[in-house]
């Protein structure tokens, strides 16, 4: 990572957010008891700098948070952070500053719809599959699901994304949720338009109508058990490009490390996954298809 250079991009981002976010939520917070003192003594580290900070580890090699903020943030981020906190400290920091991060990303960082858009749903694993009876952390809220690559424990990450690589949208669901509960939520849905693309766990004929009606045209791959369907040669060759969204899967949990079975708690569970989602749409190069349309003898013709 050029320090420097994404540092000072990604604070100047991360701040000029949270002094608006701030400004909306003092203009929208209910009045409290006049009576009542309250400490509003400043942090040391603000929100922005907790973000950033975030954000920077995911985008490094390091692959353990603690020994990146002691090791590298104390020790050679000293003019960019003066004022640090002991890692305890910056973990509870970490959870305050996890609703203007998720916000930031949500209204901010995604990106839009470009007419082709992909769709897929990767496992986020919290622990070790001979572990699942004897974890207690995510107890109640993770679930035992199944995935191409078996069974898991944990969560999956359904999100949809554009031919730039750009994350258009993404939902949390515990791992039994079906590949196709997101797509009937209308807010999940509501950046994209024109065709989707998908693979042969999204076939439905009513989810099909349903999306159909509102502009979204799916295109998925054919079962086994089914009969051969017409479609375009555009569609067909689209399709084969669904690698796209696998590896976008694949950068997100080898490259951004939203995936790891350390986690004591939901809610840096929910911080270090919503960081590594913020460090990818900050990567300089993400992954894209480079197509032409042509138009002969009445046909869409693709290079």
């Amino acid at each position: 990572m050029n320090k420097n250079a994404n540092l000072v991009e990604i604070y100047y981002l991360a701040d000029d957010f949270c002094k608006e976010f701030y400004k909306v939520m003092e203009g929208n917070t209910l009045e409290q008891n006049n009576d009542i003192k309250r400490r509003n003594r400043k942090f040391k580290l603000s929100d922005a700098e907790v973000m950033t900070i975030m954000i920077a580890f995911h985008l490094g090699a390091y692959r353990n948070l603690k020994f990146f903020y002691i090791n590298y943030v104390q020790k050679h981020l000293t003019e960019d952070f003066p004022e640090t906190v002991s890692y305890n400290r910056f973990v509870e920091l970490q959870q305050k500053a996890l609703l203007p991060m998720t916000i930031f990303l949500k209204t901010i960082q995604l990106g839009n719809s470009t007419g082709i858009s992909f769709v897929d749903s990767t496992p986020i694993r919290v622990c070790k599959n001979k572990r699942i009876f004897n974890h207690k952390v995510f107890k109640g809220i993770a679930e035992r699901g199944k995935s191409t690559m078996g069974y898991f424990f944990g969560f999956k990450l359904h999100i949809i994304v554009n031919d730039r690589g750009e994350i258009i949208n993404f939902v949390i669901t515990p791992g039994n949720v079906d590949d196709r509960q997101p797509l009937k939520d209308a807010n999940f849905l509501k950046k994209v338009a024109g065709k989707l693309f998908a693979d042969k766990g999204y076939v439905s004929q009513k989810l099909f109508e349903t999306l159909f009606i509102d502009g979204i045209q799916l295109v998925a791959g054919i079962r086994n058990n089914m009969k051969n369907q017409l479609m375009s040669m555009f569609d067909k060759i689209m399709l084969r490009k669904r690698s796209i969204i696998e590896t976008i899967n694949d950068e997100l949990k080898n490259i951004c490390q939203i995936e790891h079975s350390r986690h004591r708690s939901f809610t840096n569970f929910l911080s270090n996954l919503i960081s590594g989602l913020l460090a990818y749409s900050f990567l300089p190069k993400k992954p894209s298809i480079k197509y032409e349309t042509v138009e002969t003898h009445g046909q869409l013709v693709l290079f």
